[in-house]
């Protein structure tokens, strides 16, 4: 039984007037989804639901969430962004609204370690101080550390890790999302996708995973791979970093500083006979965390698809094209390629 009235709010970043075609394409394939989510939170029992767009701007997600609170009466809250769980069940929207729902405190997040979706019961007292946080990821550890809210998590429910945050995940999703991208744009990464898989599962062959994986994604691999597992796990927590702790840095990058970006696919060669790398933990290593400053959107997309000649930051063009020329298949992205998306990158059901 609802308890209090529940609004499902999803943040859709729109794309600048300067956005290339992949970026296009990503922002179309969340776009898609804000709406998918609009409605299934609406069947799953919440009494509105509604999209926030916008072009990109300066105003920190704590700033935004908190206005948004402000203005929903004294019910509960979920908020997600577009490209958020595209795997979601109807059960799992259903039990993010129950928590929102409650009539006590309460919070549910995806993942409470860094979330992308969280539900908030009592929203607009709970957020009334929260402050300018630049992310959701951060907010289920100011819930529960500041406002000494009760936060509980379904991480172990690993499809909720998934998010489209680039052009990698479009493929790993496959059917209709692929589809968003050209058969052309798709082809030559596929074929590394293939080749790694074909890896995963040769007994004499080694994965290496580095990154922003999980002793979960780990578990899974043994599990479920005949090939030995190399994992370099760096990272974690990348964009929940706050104001004076160290910053990042990562063992890979530090080779790639040393030897130049060019060396990338040596070190991969020396090291396992298929890799998933996480560019964004290389990128923090040589730029810092805050993504404003690393190379844009539509070189970061082309970089996961392995269309080296399509970058115009030279560092990340080295980079791209090494691993798309390396003796061995080599996938490029983010946290979803080296998390829970290694499920869908090495054809696991869903």
């Amino acid at each position: 039984m609802v308890d209090h009235d529940v609004t499902a709010i999803i943040l859709h970043p729109e794309p600048g007037p300067g956005a290339g075609p992949l970026e296009r394409a990503v922002a179309a394939a969340r776009a898609n989804l804000a709406e998918q989510h609009r409605t299934a939170f609406r069947a799953a029992g919440a009494s509105a639901a509604r999209i926030v767009a916008g072009p990109p701007d300066d105003v920190p997600f704590g700033r935004r969430l908190r206005e948004l609170a402000s203005k929903i009466g004294d019910g509960g809250l979920v908020v997600l962004g577009s490209g958020a769980i595209p795997l979601a069940t109807a059960a799992d929207r259903r039990a993010f609204v129950a928590t929102a729902a409650a009539d006590g405190p309460g919070a549910l997040a995806n993942d409470r370690f860094s979330a992308d979706v969280v539900a908030i019961a009592r929203a607009r007292t709970t957020l009334r101080d929260l402050p300018d946080l630049s992310s959701d990821n951060s907010l289920p550890r100011w819930l529960a550390e500041h406002a000494g809210i009760p936060v509980a998590d379904l991480r172990g429910r690993w499809r909720l890790g998934i998010d489209i945050d680039g052009s990698l995940d479009l493929v790993l999703l496959g059917g209709t999302w692929a589809q968003l991208l050209s058969a052309d744009d798709r082809a030559r990464v596929e074929t590394r996708l293939a080749a790694v898989r074909a890896a995963a599962g040769d007994p004499r062959a080694e994965l290496l995973v580095a990154g922003r994986t999980s002793s979960a994604s780990l578990r899974w691999l043994e599990r479920s791979t005949a090939s030995r597992t190399r994992a370099l796990i760096e990272e974690r927590g990348l964009r929940t970093i706050a104001a004076g702790q160290r910053p990042p840095s990562s063992v890979l990058g530090i080779l790639l500083e040393r030897d130049g970006p060019s060396s990338l696919s040596a070190h991969l060669a020396r090291l396992g006979d298929a890799a998933t790398i996480d560019t964004r933990v290389l990128l923090a290593h040589r730029l810092g965390a805050d993504e404003r400053g690393w190379p844009v959107p539509e070189d970061r997309f082309a970089a996961d698809l392995l269309l080296h000649e399509r970058i115009t930051d030279p560092w990340l063009r080295d980079l791209t094209a090494a691993a798309a020329d390396a003796p061995i298949p080599v996938l490029l992205g983010g946290h979803t390629l080296v998390g829970p998306g290694l499920r869908l990158a090495l054809g696991a059901p869903r």
